[in-house]
C-alpha cells in the first residue's frame, strides 16, 4: 500500500541562495537532508524549474548535481533579460528567485517529509 503524500513547500526540505552572471540566474537548492536531496534529484528537475519560471522566459535550465554538498544548482539562462546593469525588471540581479523558487509547492510522501525538513538535521542552522 502506498503511504499518503503531503502538499508543502519547497522550503521545507531545502533552502537555497541566488544570483546573477549576465542576463542568466543561478539558483542553488540545498536540501536539509540526505533523503530530501534524493527526493529532490527525482522531482525537481530543470523541466519542472523551467515551468515554474516560465513567466520570465527562461531560454534554457541547467542543473548541476553537487552531491556531497546535498545541493543543485540551476542555471536560468536569459531570465534577467540583459542583465543587472542593464536590465529594467525589479529583482535585475535575481536574488529573489532562489527565495521564489523555495516557494514552490511539492508533493512528498508524509513519512518522507516527516525525515526531510530542518528540524530533522542533526546540529542547527
Amino acid at each position: 500500500m502506498q503511504g499518503s503524500s503531503v502538499r508543502t513547500r519547497l522550503r521545507e526540505i531545502a533552502h537555497g541562495r541566488s544570483g546573477d552572471k549576465g542576463s542568466s540566474s543561478n539558483i542553488g537548492v540545498i536540501a536539509y537532508t540526505a533523503d530530501g536531496f534524493e527526493y529532490l534529484r527525482k522531482e525537481l528537475t530543470p523541466e519542472r524549474v523551467s515551468l515554474y519560471f516560465r513567466t520570465l522566459r527562461p531560454i534554457r535550465v541547467e542543473r548541476y548535481e553537487l552531491p556531497r554538498l546535498l545541493a543543485f544548482n540551476f542555471v536560468l539562462s536569459g531570465v534577467l533579460a540583459e542583465g543587472g546593469s542593464r536590465s529594467l525588471r525589479v529583482d535585475a540581479q535575481g536574488k529573489a528567485l532562489g527565495v521564489a523558487l523555495l516557494e514552490m509547492e511539492i508533493e512528498v510522501p508524509a513519512e518522507l517529509l516527516a525525515r526531510c525538513t530542518r528540524n530533522t538535521k542533526e546540529g542547527t542552522l
